[in-house]
């Protein structure tokens, strides 16, 4: 947030204070939900210091401190972002942030409900580790082909993407844009989810929310607990899903923390 106030937001980010209490904060907020969330997820640049770079080793230990406040019976969800292995990924920023987080795409079922975690960076600007976008792309045609398959059991209920880069921030053929993935890349990949029956796709990214619904998918762009480009307040998205349908909405930390979920999720959840 000082980096972005400074306008040096490439050098900057030498205080993180106020993220670490906003943070904090958003932890106290989910630990108070009732019924409790069944996982937690942040859609990447989980810090701001690039890889290689001062503050970066002192920000991803302020954050797993603050982390460490989630209640255990919420599983916490790491996504890469930019920030998290660079705009241009290597081999050795991969291997970093996987070392720190844990895997940098994977998959996890939670009540039936299949859910794919991708590194956007990837399909972004994979020229310094192709292999790697090559190895991501044979693994997520794996997950689609086989969660589309008819011969597939358990057949997934839904099946929600977590990417940090969005596909789009308004409409599938707007203009390409350092907050969204480039047209024909993206295009590939709306094909191919929709194909497999992808419901809704998470993003971050754009620190404002954003997004649209194209073809039956949400493209769904949340704000940031932390540093906010446009008039959003810091908050988090609570995700209600029922057995037909994606319910999400974006919540303040003020209000999470003071009233909890919206009443009208509530009642979702007890139908």
């Amino acid at each position: 947030m000082k980096a972005w106030r400074d306008g040096d937001c490439d050098g900057g980010g030498d205080e993180w204070a106020e993220e670490v209490e906003l943070t904090k904060q958003a932890v106290e907020a989910v630990n108070q939900l009732r019924p409790r969330p069944r996982f937690m997820v942040l859609c990447g640049d989980l810090v701001h210091a690039m890889p290689d770079t001062p503050f970066r080793e002192g920000q991803e230990r302020d954050l797993k401190a603050a982390l460490k406040g989630a209640d255990p019976s919420i599983p916490l969800v790491f996504v890469s972002g930019n920030h998290d292995l660079g705009n241009t990924p290597t081999p050795s920023t991969v291997e970093q942030f996987c070392s720190a987080w844990g895997d940098d795409y994977f998959s996890f079922w939670v009540g039936g409900v299949l859910c794919l975690v991708l590194n956007s960076q990837l399909f972004y600007d994979a020229s310094a580790c192709p292999q790697l976008k090559e190895a991501q792309e044979t693994w997520l045609e794996e997950q689609l082909s086989r969660a589309s398959s008819s011969s597939t059991e358990p057949k997934p209920k839904h099946i929600l993407v977590f990417q940090h880069i969005p596909l789009y921030l308004k409409s599938p053929d707007e203009e390409d844009d350092y907050f969204n993935l480039q047209r024909v890349v993206r295009q590939n990949l709306l094909d191919r989810f929709k194909k497999a029956g992808v419901k809704a796709v998470f993003s971050g990214h754009y620190h404002r929310n954003a997004g649209g619904c194209h073809g039956g998918m949400d493209m769904v762009v949340s704000s940031a607990i932390g540093c906010q480009l446009g008039n959003d307040t810091h908050g988090v998205r609570v995700v209600v899903v029922t057995a037909d349908n994606i319910i999400h909405r974006y919540h303040s930390l003020e209000q999470l923390r003071a009233r909890g979920m919206d009443e009208d999720l509530r009642k979702l959840l007890q139908a």
